[in-house]
């Protein structure tokens, strides 16, 4: 099994890069963990307790259940991976089944930061995309998909995601094998990996 992980800040591209390799493949060469569905379970939690939960910080994130699961694929064994609700800022109780594949992509904004789950990684890759249209991409998924208000976005990034981003996820990049600029629209890129993976997977 090879495992690839992606990398990048909030609003970087770096889903889209990984949505668009996994559609050009057959269903069976990928499986994709998100970071995303490893926040920490705050369920027991009040809403306004959630909502006030840096969830750009390492501490958000249980890591210890995401290395176990990424361990679990490896060694061929598949997975209850939770899920998690950015509007109720909580795990929700069920879970998705991933099972193990010839590839399996972990993608986050820090998973090259956390070193155990680097270590486990074959190939690194930072989607580094610019900070203004990072924002603006935030600004749109934020208010269109998750109901905060214009407001509400501009506070959070000042806050927390700017300041995170410089603290925890910038740095990481020197861990990358690969860079890719511009996310989803680096077409170029996004066939590099694509080739890679179908080279890994035809080897076999």
């Amino acid at each position: 099994m090879t495992i690839i992980g992606v990398a990048g800040g909030t609003g970087s591209g770096k889903t889209t890069v990984v949505r668009k390799i996994v559609e050009s493949l057959p269903p069976h060469y990928v499986a994709v963990v998100p970071l995303d569905s490893y926040y920490n379970d705050e369920s027991a939690a009040t809403p306004e307790e959630r909502k006030s939960i840096n969830v750009d910080h390492p501490d958000a994130f249980d890591w210890t259940l995401l290395t176990a699961h990424v361990k679990a694929l490896r060694a061929g064994q598949p997975i209850e991976m939770p899920v998690y609700s950015y509007k109720e800022f909580s795990r929700l109780p069920q879970t998705e089944r991933i099972e193990p594949r010839p590839v399996v992509i972990v993608e986050g904004i820090m998973v090259l930061l956390n070193k155990e789950l680097r270590d486990m990684m074959d190939l690194k890759i930072y989607v580094d995309t610019d900070s203004d249209e990072r924002f603006i991409r935030n600004l749109q998924r934020d208010v269109i998909e998750r109901g905060r208000t214009v407001e509400m976005v501009i506070d959070r990034y000042l806050r927390m995601k700017k300041p995170m981003h410089e603290l925890f996820i910038e740095p990481t990049k020197k861990y990358a094998d690969l860079i890719i600029p511009q996310g989803g629209e680096n077409n170029t890129g996004i066939k590099i990996l694509r080739k890679y993976i179908e080279g890994i997977v035809t080897d076999r």
